[in-house]
């Protein structure tokens, strides 16, 4: 048993309809942001230290006076 008549009364909701839904979408907003974001952070941190040994290793040749360009090529 629902407690409007159609789903265009419970849509519309006397004129308050607006309010409450958008209300609804706001609040599923922030909580999807509460749950996707910390995740995407924690991956991205974690990505960075996989990578944080090798960061520089390949860099022997490079010419400290040019600003880290390949001394060869300069």
């Amino acid at each position: 048993m629902m407690y409007f008549d159609s789903l265009n009364a419970a849509w519309d909701m006397a004129g308050h309809g607006p309010y409450v839904w958008s209300a609804y979408a706001i609040t599923m907003a922030v909580v999807a942001s509460l749950i996707i974001l910390p995740h995407r952070r924690a991956r991205r941190a974690q990505q960075l230290l996989v990578q944080a040994p090798s960061a520089g290793a390949g860099d022997a040749n490079q010419d400290p006076t040019t600003g880290g360009g390949n001394a060869s090529q300069a």
